[in-house]
């Protein structure tokens, strides 16, 4: 049984840490803000970029595609980008995502497809460097204290866009945590290479009979110019989601770790307070039976 010091120096130590966790519920609702505003922002620009390059790759002949919406005509090796946070105590929104591509890599290998990744964030390179290290070809990480900037999604999609015309992979997947509400974040998988069109966006171009527009330079040209920034663009989304969502997810853990730290508290003081008063008891007992044989 532990004595009453050990019980007071454990709730010092629980309400120490209670504080650590409130201040940081406080930090990421603050910085939460800012993040879902930037992601929310972001939306309609990248979704107005897909759907021009929809319009445009419908009325295209698949022969006359750039080689970013064609492919190559397999899918023998993928590249997965896996965005993560540099950080935890986030609670699931790390690991969520980390599972979530360990099952897609496993099913795939088991296929006879050959995977690889890039690592955007620490953990999840951490979380997958032990099992798929060999099948992990570069890692970023913002700057510590640093704002999310274009910049960043930029590199990134300028080392991908090289490998694939180097010929290193045939199709590329961005996974990330899309931001729905504080409480709440998807796990998420885009297809950015080759650029997909879904097929009732190819059904309705094909069937409509808007007006004939001519381009200046050719839909090619604009393509292969957009294509490579169309990368760079989703990517920066995923991003911007993915930052959103991990202030969301760290409010909600730290607020969770806040109110069982409170639990916590109130019933090592209760136990505090018993063996306290079963001490003070017994020692009015012995008082009593020492007056007693006297």
């Amino acid at each position: 049984m532990p004595s009453l010091k050990d019980l007071k120096n454990r709730i010092k130590s629980v309400k120490s840490t209670q504080k650590i966790t409130k201040a940081m519920k406080m930090v990421a609702a603050s910085k939460l803000r800012r993040a879902r505003e930037q992601a929310e922002a972001a939306r309609p620009y990248s979704l107005a970029m897909e759907r021009m390059l929809e319009s445009l790759a419908a009325s295209m002949d698949e022969g006359s595609a750039p080689k970013l919406m064609a492919g190559t005509g397999s899918t023998a090796t993928q590249l997965i980008i896996v965005a993560t946070a540099d950080r935890g105590l986030c609670g699931a929104f790390n690991s969520s995502i980390v599972r979530t591509v360990r099952k897609r890599v496993r099913d795939l290998q088991a296929q006879g497809i050959t995977m690889k990744m890039i690592c955007v964030g620490r953990k999840g390179y951490e979380q997958l460097y032990q099992e798929f290290g060999k099948n992990i070809l570069s890692r970023s990480e913002v700057a510590k204290g640093r704002r999310l900037a274009y910049t960043d999604a930029e590199s990134v999609a300028q080392d991908v866009i090289t490998r694939f015309n180097r010929g290193e992979f045939d199709t590329c997947h961005v996974v990330y945590n899309s931001f729905k509400s504080v409480i709440s974040q998807e796990v998420t998988f885009q297809q950015i290479i080759p650029f997909h069109v879904p097929e009732s966006v190819a059904k309705e171009a094909a069937s409509s009979v808007h007006a004939v527009y001519e381009y200046e330079p050719e839909e090619g040209d604009i393509l292969a110019d957009l294509l490579p920034r169309n990368i760079g663009v989703q990517i920066y989304h995923a991003m911007l989601e993915n930052s959103a969502s991990f202030y969301g997810s760290q409010m909600t853990a730290m607020d969770n770790a806040t109110r069982n730290a409170g639990e916590m508290i109130k019933k090592l003081t209760l136990k505090y307070n018993r063996t306290r008063q079963a001490a003070i008891t017994k020692e009015l007992i012995e008082i009593i039976s020492g007056a007693e044989a006297v």
